[in-house]
């Protein structure tokens, strides 16, 4: 998708919010005999959300779930996170007012039916590969890769391609 329309709206983004399982993660959890949850990301994200972060995009996390992996994985990739968000759309829209930032100048992307509020308030919604056929209608982009297997980098070389950055 690369029609002028959208790339003005890509253009005005200035915040990116990315929900984390199955967007950063493949949604898949593992769970030892102990009861710890572990998860598998991939690891160029981290290289993308420089790139985003060099654009002067801002990025966070907002989760339904309160996990300690989470917040070690977004520690890890200096994300700013918000875990436990049972009304992620509310939670959204105190994010957007905390930072200044305009519903029409951010990009949520999402997974799950728990995303269809936040997809539904931005300017930008964008869905991963694998999302759930509930909600990928309500995206204006939808990643080719899946999430947990370069999603998040998908969306972060998008903004760097069609702001016409170097890259970093």
């Amino acid at each position: 998708m690369t029609d002028k329309s959208f790339d003005d709206i890509v253009r005005r983004v200035r915040l990116v919010v990315f929900d984390f399982d199955g967007v950063f993660t493949d949604n898949t959890v593992y769970v030892d005999q102990d009861g710890r949850e572990s998860v598998r990301c991939w690891r160029s994200d981290g290289l993308g959300l420089a790139r985003l972060a060099g654009l002067g995009i801002d990025a966070m996390v907002l989760s339904t779930e309160t996990n300690s992996v989470v917040s070690a994985r977004a520690e890890k990739l200096g994300l700013p996170c918000i875990q436990g968000q049972k009304d992620k759309g509310a939670a959204l829209g105190r994010i957007l007012a905390d930072a200044g930032v305009d519903a029409a100048d951010a990009a949520f992307v999402g997974n799950d039916i728990n995303d269809a509020d936040c997809l539904r308030a931005v300017g930008l919604p964008i869905v991963v590969a694998d999302a759930y056929d509930e909600i990928a209608g309500l995206a204006m982009y939808r990643t080719t890769a899946p999430g947990g297997r370069g999603a998040v980098r998908e969306v972060c070389d998008l903004f760097q391609r069609l702001r016409g950055e170097e890259g970093t």
